[in-house]
């Protein structure tokens, strides 16, 4: 049952059995930064060594490092179903290199996409290093 079924079963529920309705607060919806599946270490680390391997093969690219992720969420997911034979989970965040900048990061976590259908695979573009434009102007294709 959803959490929107559920609380509305609960407040029908209790009008109709004259108790106290219970409080509910906007807090249902609001998602908690640095939590979840975008927010886990081995996404960092595959983005960060991705990411040390761009800067050092992309010509004109400055010669930074990704320090720490912060801000990190989940922005939109599509299930598995007939339509989406992949899982997809878009995140955002931002980053902070070692140049002492801040950078918006958006990523893509793909269920089943790794080596030969193997494992989890993770794209990922930073404002100002998709260079050649494989995302897109200004990373559009994983926002």
């Amino acid at each position: 049952m959803t959490r929107p079924l559920a609380a509305l079963l609960a407040l029908a529920t209790a009008v109709g059995a004259g108790v106290p309705a219970p409080a509910f607060s906007a807090d249902l919806i609001v998602r908690d930064y640095e939590t979840g599946i975008c927010a886990e270490e081995k996404w960092q680390k595959k983005i960060r060594k991705r990411f040390s391997y761009q800067v050092e093969h992309v010509p004109n690219l400055p010669d930074v490092e990704i320090l720490d992720f912060r801000n990190i969420r989940e922005t939109r997911f599509e299930p598995t179903d007939e339509r989406h034979p992949i899982s997809r989970r878009y995140c955002a965040g931002d980053v902070v290199l070692s140049d002492g900048n801040t950078r918006d990061i958006w990523f893509l976590i793909e269920t089943d996409m790794g080596f030969a259908s193997i494992g989890d695979n993770v794209e990922f573009c930073v404002a100002g290093f998709d260079r050649w434009r494989v995302y897109n102007g200004h990373c559009r294709v994983l926002r």
